[in-house]
């Protein structure tokens, strides 16, 4: 399926997600949060598919939305925390209102050392409404996301290193190789093991730890049923590469 704001490609068991508009800093617009969640829906129905990557195109990762304030049924950000395979965003460049909220969305965050984030739309009056006053306080903590919240301000890559908002920081050409590295990294690992460890944390962060323990269990479980796990076992034993096939 031909996309035109948004570029999708997969190589092995990595698909790769690129937001496509260039000349307007990627901003999200109705075509653009249309077509990633087409995107998103693609990626879950393929069981080939162990690891995402998401990044923009040009030198901006993306630079807001454009779509009508108070809209939130355009919500891309919401699409990409639905995708059950681990999703590593590689931040190129500027990262600012909904492109932070994108990127929030990801599960690991790489950034280029050019990078700029913020979530500045409570100088417009607004609130982010794709997730923002969500997940970058479970990221970062209260405070500090009251702080990046209530002031609107603009942070460095380095700055969002130091407070946990990105894993790592990289020069603007090595990114790319990075995240190629990383995600291949995952990839060679169990899928089935993969979407069961994202789970097993997303859902255990908003239950209590008695619960969470016990869902960690019940997967745990559910492992030991798959072909996976057996092949697992046998590689260790035989001291090669294991062979997953997602069964």
């Amino acid at each position: 399926m031909p996309y035109d704001a948004v570029i999708y490609t997969k190589k092995r068991q990595v698909a790769n997600v690129i937001l496509n508009r260039p000349d307007a800093g990627n901003a999200v617009n109705g075509q653009l949060a249309q077509e990633l969640e087409e995107v998103c829906d693609r990626i879950n129905r393929d069981d080939d598919v162990y690891v995402v990557t998401l990044t923009g195109s040009g030198e901006t990762f993306c630079s807001g939305g454009e779509v009508e304030p108070g809209n939130i049924t355009c919500r891309p950000a919401a699409a990409i925390a639905g995708i059950d395979r681990p999703v590593i965003a590689a931040i190129n460049g500027d990262a600012l209102g909904e492109g932070l909220e994108i990127a929030l969305s990801c599960d690991i965050r790489l950034a280029s050392s050019k990078a700029r984030l913020c979530l500045p739309q409570v100088a417009q009056g607004r609130i982010p409404v794709d997730g923002g006053t969500q997940r970058l306080p479970r990221i970062v903590g209260r405070g500090k996301a009251l702080e990046l919240l209530l002031t609107g301000d603009m942070i460095t890559a380095g700055e969002a290193l130091e407070i946990g908002l990105v894993s790592k920081v990289v020069p603007p050409a090595a990114l790319t190789e990075e995240t190629v590295k990383l995600a291949e990294t995952v990839a060679a690992k169990g899928p089935i093991a993969l979407r069961y460890l994202k789970e097993a944390i997303n859902k255990g962060m908003d239950m209590t730890l008695e619960q969470g323990l016990r869902l960690e269990a019940d997967l745990y479980f559910l492992l030991h049923t798959t072909a996976d796990r057996t092949e697992g076992i046998k590689a260790f034993q035989e001291k090669r590469p294991p062979k997953f096939k997602g069964r």
